[in-house]
């Protein structure tokens, strides 16, 4: 995998050794941020949630997000996460957190983003109920967006709370664009 675009433009950075999950394809992080891109992500605060390698995270870094916290529950990933932020000598800017994500929502008061990455395992049931969690914990800004990669087989539920900005698809991978109604 390589960075598509700023400062690391180009860059390798190491996938997750021996991993069994789908990692995020150049072809949808360039659909992810091509969408950002009007939003831009300059100075913005990151979280990276179902981290794997980083991928997300760093790209927004790449393009000048301000600060990234990546939350990753697999050692494995972590170690992935830690060596590309060391190759690309941008861990100043960032903060690894090794937790599940159910975990770390539970705790994560007083923190807020701009932009909150959430890509969790397909078909397991973590789509809604992490959303869910998101929006109680209020940790997304008023202007903030979650940006979630799913499955087409896991639609993400529209409630009072959750509204889509937009959706983009591939043959199997939908990404959802929401903001929370206040």
């Amino acid at each position: 995998m390589r960075i598509i675009a700023g400062m690391f433009k180009g860059k390798k950075i190491h996938s997750v050794e021996g991993n069994t999950a789908r990692p995020t394809t150049d072809f949808v992080r360039e659909m992810i941020f091509s969408t950002l891109y009007s939003l831009n992500t300059k100075n913005t605060n990151v979280l990276d949630l179902y981290a794997g390698s980083g991928s997300l995270g760093i790209e927004a870094l790449s393009r000048g997000a301000e600060n990234i916290v990546f939350v990753e529950g697999a050692r494995k990933a972590v170690s992935a996460i830690l060596a590309n932020l060391k190759a690309l000598n941008c861990a100043d800017k960032c903060k690894v957190i090794m937790k599940k994500v159910d975990t770390f929502l539970k705790n994560c008061d007083e923190m807020s983003f701009d932009i909150i990455f959430c890509d969790p395992p397909y078909n397991k049931g973590l789509v809604n109920s992490t959303i869910d969690s998101i929006a109680q914990k209020d940790i997304l800004n008023d202007d903030g967006i979650l940006i979630v990669e799913h499955s087409k087989d896991e639609p993400i539920h529209e409630t009072q709370t959750i509204h889509k900005i937009k959706e983009k698809h591939t043959s199997n991978t939908m990404i959802t664009f929401i903001n929370f109604r206040r």
